[in-house]
């Protein structure tokens, strides 16, 4: 067995969620260090496992199940919204079960040359398939506007102007200690507080780089095509944004969208509802 080295904070609620049995054929949207898919190769699954961080599919290339004929784990380099079209090149027309786990990974975090974090200081990068535009790119490049848009909408930072303003003054930004220096003067940071006010910067510009709540939009609608009758969704979200896309999706998959009043027409019929038996959500400890 190859251990993982990250223990997913929902595993027991997840694998008991999607309910695994031997033979089942699994997508794990958000490979990572592997706890899903560990969990879920035990209990006799198949797994399709997404990534598209090189160094997580590097490393799950050592599992013994990618070996086995027919491989139970077969490992796709990819952004997990294109499932739909790399497991029609697979064979697969449908699954049993999908998985995500949304945002970036601890693995990701604890390395500094990745650039996501401010707790260590590293290049200032962020990008999850270590290509295309880096944070630095997009800092060191674009109008103050854009970046102020940005840390509003994908950070909720309520101050994203004069944080943006700041950004632009100190030009060029090349390291995760600079970018969190710049954004802690911006907000005035006092040594002690709860949380660090540089942390809501740092979502947004990953969010941003990475074209994350994009993505979680079109991975929700494949896994809504791949799924069998009978199929289970697991997603695990981080934060209200991507918190919020889910539960709308789910409401309007599942038909339970509400009219607005009880005065008005009620709605066109739309298409029939695509899941049933949603689940309440869980946070982290209630289970």
């Amino acid at each position: 067995m190859s251990p993982a080295p990250h223990i997913p904070v929902l595993l027991d609620e997840v694998i008991a969620g999607l309910a695994p049995t031997p033979g089942a054929v699994i997508v794990d949207a958000t490979f990572g260090a592997g706890g899903y898919t560990r969990r879920l190769l035990d209990a006799g699954a198949s797994v399709h496992a997404f990534d598209r961080d090189p160094d997580a599919i590097a490393a799950g290339q050592a599992w013994p199940e990618t070996r086995e004929q027919p491989p139970r784990l077969v490992l796709h380099p990819r952004r997990f919204s294109e499932m739909v079209a790399a497991l029609a090149e697979a064979g697969v027309a449908a699954v049993d079960g999908v998985v995500m786990d949304i945002g970036v990974s601890s693995m990701q975090l604890d390395q500094a040359d990745r650039g996501f974090a401010f707790s260590s200081d590293g290049p200032l990068d962020m990008r999850m398939a270590r290509e295309g535009e880096s944070a630095a790119d997009f800092l060191n490049s674009a109008a103050e506007a854009q970046i102020a848009d940005v840390l509003f909408h994908y950070g909720e930072e309520r101050q994203s102007r004069r944080v943006a303003r700041a950004i632009v003054a100190a030009r060029p930004l090349e390291t995760t200690g600079q970018l969190a220096q710049v954004v802690r003067k911006a907000l005035g940071y006092r040594p002690g507080a709860p949380k660090d006010p540089a942390t809501r910067s740092f979502q947004a510009i990953r969010i941003h780089v990475n074209a994350e709540l994009d993505e979680l939009r079109a991975a929700l609608t494949a896994a809504e095509a791949l799924l069998r009758p009978d199929g289970r969704l697991a997603v695990v979200s981080f934060h209200s944004l991507e918190d919020r896309i889910v539960k709308q999706f789910l409401r309007d998959a599942s038909g339970a969208v509400a009219n607005a009043s009880r005065h008005l027409p009620a709605s066109a019929a739309g298409a029939a509802p695509t899941f049933a038996g949603v689940a309440r959500g869980i946070r982290a400890g209630e289970a």
